[in-house]
């Protein structure tokens, strides 16, 4: 199928059968790179990230914690240079449903699209609840953070009102993201040199360790431990994608959205391997390991220990962190299901576009209605629920990443023997990142089979919780993909296609529809 033949990017879909009616499009160049950089950032909600798996990643790997975070970014990297290639030939805020589409038809298209939508579904009342929970302990009001009902009405708030920035527009939220951004990163770092400081001033108040580069050998721990520990990384580097999402609403948008996700992934990197030897140089492996069941409560109490009185400013980037995570995170779920509308791969009432705003409100909304309606279920049945939902998260995101991976050498797979450059990292790079995370994909599915592995440890059905949640995830998107192609085919109708040769010989995306 050639390139012309793909719905409208600017209208939402317009086509034959709407007689001609141009409907306003996503609002173009309404943000810059550095906009769209901070944006893939805080998806990944740094802070949030580290203190939610420092603690497990130490368990499992002792001081080479920070070599299995450098060993996660390597398929994040070769991944992102997936996403830079393919928004070069195709910007689509569908990001990896258009792509898959175009190179591997539309059934696993639709799939992987699915996917992106339902990993916002499952971690944006988590992110909210995290953002109230740490903030509250900021100001000091523990009381409140304790009590259940307060933090699910409050995380409740937070999610309406982010999701009401996303939609009154992207420049707002962009503003809002760089303060959050420039807060969390003067933290992290505060953090991270106060606590190296005392560990060199023999002032750390556990069992320091000084700091060698040795730690940055990640097979130091073993193969099986490396594994486990690989699972985890990956879920700190997911999110930057997001700045890939804004593709049609960032200016240079054929190439500033890849270049920002792969400058995010970089930049985080060096967040961790800064934070990640402060914090196992002062508080040893031991007490890390033993405090590793507290989830994001490691840095509630190191905090304390590092900054004493100056503690609430760690509390304060965490809280900033999950609260700018909340709101990018409803960026890529509700960008691909304007995408998937706008195609007629779901209906297309989920296509609309604010007139004045020139938002996807009406996607943005149902992501944030379905995003509290889980949040709220899955509470009831209980806290660790919650947790096994967030670990259900790395079986999806390690599926529509290997998925876009093999997509980009698919779909450029013309032009790969056309010299080095194209083979190494456009094919190779992209296929091995692929291979590396349906490795992992693979072990995951062996890990979470096992009750015992579960923040529950209950059974479901004789399976792990996160293991039942990510099928019953995956049964879900047949059903409803199966059902819409009884209900309107014509999605189903495109085909295949290459990329056009004097788009790669030019190295730019103009002249894509």
């Amino acid at each position: 199928m050639g390139h012309d033949s793909y719905m409208d990017r600017g209208g939402a879909g317009a086509g034959p059968e709407q007689e001609g009616r141009q409907e306003p499009g996503l609002k173009a160049n309404a943000i810059g790179f550095l906009d769209a950089l901070v944006i893939g950032l805080n998806s990944t909600s740094p802070a949030y990230s580290l203190a939610a798996v420092l603690g497990p990643i130490v368990a499992l790997v002792g001081i080479y914690a920070p070599g299995v975070m450098l060993a996660s970014f390597v398929p994040m990297l070769l991944i992102a240079a997936a996403f830079y290639y393919l928004n070069k030939v195709d910007q689509d805020c569908g990001t990896t449903f258009s792509w898959v589409t175009r190179a591997m038809g539309p059934w696993a298209g639709w799939l992987g699209g699915w996917a992106i939508a339902m990993t916002g579904v499952l971690v944006i009342g988590s992110l909210a609840d995290v953002a109230v929970h740490f903030g509250l302990l900021a100001v000091g009001l523990d009381s409140w953070a304790a009590n259940a009902w307060i933090r699910q009405i409050l995380t409740v708030v937070v999610i309406l009102v982010m999701t009401g920035i996303c939609v009154i527009g992207t420049e707002l939220s962009a503003h809002l993201q760089d303060i959050l951004i420039l807060a969390q990163v003067f933290f992290l770092l505060a953090f991270a040199v106060v606590a190296i400081y005392r560990v060199y001033a023999g002032t750390s108040t556990l069992e320091e360790i000084e700091p060698s580069l040795s730690w940055l050998n990640p097979f130091g721990a073993g193969g099986a431990a490396l594994t486990g520990g690989l699972l985890l990384g990956v879920f700190i580097y997911w999110g930057w994608e997001s700045a890939v999402n804004l593709t049609e609403e960032v200016e240079n948008s054929a190439t500033a959205p890849g270049k920002a996700g792969i400058w995010s992934t970089v930049i985080l990197l060096v967040t961790y391997l800064s934070v990640g030897f402060a914090v196992v140089a002062y508080a040893g492996t031991a007490y890390l390991a033993e405090n590793a069941g507290e989830e994001e409560a490691i840095f509630a109490v190191l905090a304390h220990e590092v900054m004493g009185g100056w503690d609430w400013v760690v509390l304060l980037a965490v809280s900033t962190s999950a609260l700018a995570s909340t709101q990018t995170t409803i960026i890529p779920a509700s960008r691909t299901a304007l995408s998937m509308a706008r195609r007629h791969a779901l209906p297309h009432g989920l296509a609309q576009i604010h007139p004045r705003f020139r938002t996807p409100d009406v996607s943005t909304w149902w992501v944030a209605g379905i995003a509290i309606g889980w949040y709220l279920v899955v509470n009831q049945i209980s806290e660790n629920a919650l947790l096994d939902s967030l670990t259900a998260l790395s079986l999806l995101i390690a599926f529509y990443y290997a998925l876009t991976g093999l997509a980009c050498a698919i779909y450029y797979r013309r032009h790969l023997l056309e010299n080095v450059h194209n083979f190494l990292l456009i094919g190779v790079g992209p296929v091995l990142g692929a291979g590396l995370l349906a490795w992992l994909l693979v072990e995951s599915i062996g890990d979470m089979s096992n009750p015992e592995n579960s923040a529950s440890g209950a059974s479901w059905f004789g399976l792990g919780p996160p293991l039942v949640i990510g099928i019953a995830i995956a049964l879900v998107g047949v059903a409803v993909m199966c059902f819409w192609r009884v209900q309107d085919g014509r999605f189903w109708q495109e085909r295949r296609s290459v990329v056009d040769p004097a788009l790669v010989h030019a190295g730019k995306g103009e002249g894509v529809s």
